[in-house]
């Protein structure tokens, strides 16, 4: 028999098992230096060698896509959280002149404040908008700063689909690179005009960019009379009118999606990057399964999300998990501006997208590779264009709010059409004589006929 007390039999003991998170005392990498960081199991990074895997793995999910033309406008989506942030950091270093592979684009920050849905006073607000200017304001990059209230101010546009105007790009790649780098020359020159004449102080004071005109904007919120306070107690009564968190989420990104599309159409930026995660993803990717909206996942979790026409949707940060980019920004002291949001103290069953989420990161903690897994599996959906499928004769109607394509175009025996037919018939009069009208004998369904 095997002594328990002994941990098997005989007398040897049972060798001890390697402690769980324990590393190789040197780099994987360089080999050299002791590790500061371990990513996955066995995948310990010294500090510099960490730094170049990210570096590289954002260049390189840029270089193999390469959808952005040399010299375009593209608007960075800033939400104050860690993976925005680290986005914007990428953002800084390519553009860098010292940066071996530079990234040859015009980039513009957005962010978008919420307070107003989130039960936020005007003070807080306030102090919140300060610190994400002083954030913006020192990357050098045009930044706006919008308020969600705004968002009733919007032009129909911004619900349709506008064709992609390419007549002004370079007629060839040689000349686009060309225009950026005589851009970026004269933005040098410029830049050293205005430090040889004013001081850094002055030239703040003077700042002529649109975030710079937040106060005067957060101000009119004070006013009972504005128009943005009678937008924040519209908004206000909208949110409060919805009863589902899993809603109030699903509006919110919507609303928050239209204001990012109305001031790159009307500051000419091309394209939009988004702070979307590895985890994230995955995160959605379930979740819109579990919200009907399966047709649309390559759209709403792909690299390039083509749906408005001519401005399109990229997430670059989509092969980071946020254990990599929380360690990044740890390692590095990339800034961040903590903002509250709707689902902030809430429950983990409160709505469809925190039950998701804590079940994804319960899993990953006793199977690191999950979260890889759900991201891989829907890493191999595509979105099929509309002028690509020869049944459809014309192209589907798009929904009001989020442009997808509807789907109701479906075959006969789909459950879509079983569930219209079972709403129509729940919505017939119920017979007065039974279903056969009163025939001559016991009819089809079993009642006798009227009158015996």
């Amino acid at each position: 028999m095997c002594d328990g007390g002994q941990g098997g039999c005989g007398e040897e003991p049972l060798p001890r098992e390697r402690p769980r998170g324990r590393c190789d005392s040197k780099c994987v990498k360089c080999k050299e230096a002791s590790p500061v960081v371990i990513i996955r199991a066995g995948d310990a990074f010294c500090k510099g060698c960490f730094k170049d895997y990210f570096v590289h793995k954002f260049r390189a999910m840029l270089g193999k896509n390469r959808c952005i033309y040399p010299g375009e406008k593209v608007l960075l989506a800033f939400s104050g959280g860690l993976a925005s942030s680290s986005m914007l950091r990428q953002v800084q270093e390519g553009l860098n002149r010292e940066a071996a592979k530079k990234l040859r684009f015009r980039p513009g920050i957005i962010y978008i404040d919420e307070g107003a849905v989130c039960g936020r006073s005007l003070d807080e607000r306030e102090k919140t908008c300060g610190q994400v200017e002083a954030v913006l304001r020192a990357t050098g990059f045009p930044y706006h700063l919008v308020f969600l209230e705004e968002v009733f101010d919007l032009p129909t546009s911004v619900l349709s689909s506008l064709s992609h105007n390419a007549t002004g790009q370079a007629p060839s790649y040689k000349e686009a690179v060309a225009d950026f780098l005589r851009w970026q020359q004269q933005q040098r020159e410029e830049r050293k005009e205005e430090d040889a004449a004013t001081s850094l102080e002055d030239r703040l004071a003077e700042c002529s960019l649109e975030g710079c005109w937040w106060p005067g904007r957060l101000a009119a919120l004070h006013e009972a009379g504005s128009s943005l306070a009678s937008h924040a107690q519209d908004l206000s009564r909208l949110f409060a009118g919805i009863k589902s968190l899993t809603a109030k989420e699903e509006l919110l990104q919507t609303l928050r999606t239209h204001l990012v599309l109305h001031v790159a159409r009307r500051n000419r930026y091309t394209k939009v990057m988004v702070g979307d995660s590895c985890t994230r993803v995955s995160v959605k990717l379930l979740t819109n399964l579990s919200l009907g909206r399966g047709a649309f996942l390559a759209m709403d979790t792909g690299f390039l999300d083509s749906r408005y026409g001519d401005v399109l949707i990229l997430r670059p940060m989509r092969e980071y998990p946020a254990k990599e980019i929380a360690f990044y920004n740890y390692l590095f002291g990339v800034p961040t501006v903590f903002t509250p949001g709707l689902d902030t103290k809430a429950s983990d069953r409160a709505s469809i997208h925190l039950l998701i989420e804590t079940f994804l990161c319960k899993l990953q903690l006793e199977f690191p590779s999950t979260v890889s897994t759900v991201y891989r599996t829907g890493e191999k959906l595509s979105a099929v264009p509309p002028e690509a499928q020869p049944d459809v004769p014309t192209a589907p109607a798009s929904c009001l709010l989020c442009l997808c394509p509807l789907d109701t175009n479906v075959e006969d025996g789909s459950s879509l059409q079983a569930t219209l037919l079972s709403e129509k018939l729940s919505q017939w009069p119920p017979a007065a004589e039974g279903c056969c009208g009163g025939g001559t004998q016991a009819g089809c369904c079993g009642e006798p006929p009227a009158g015996r």
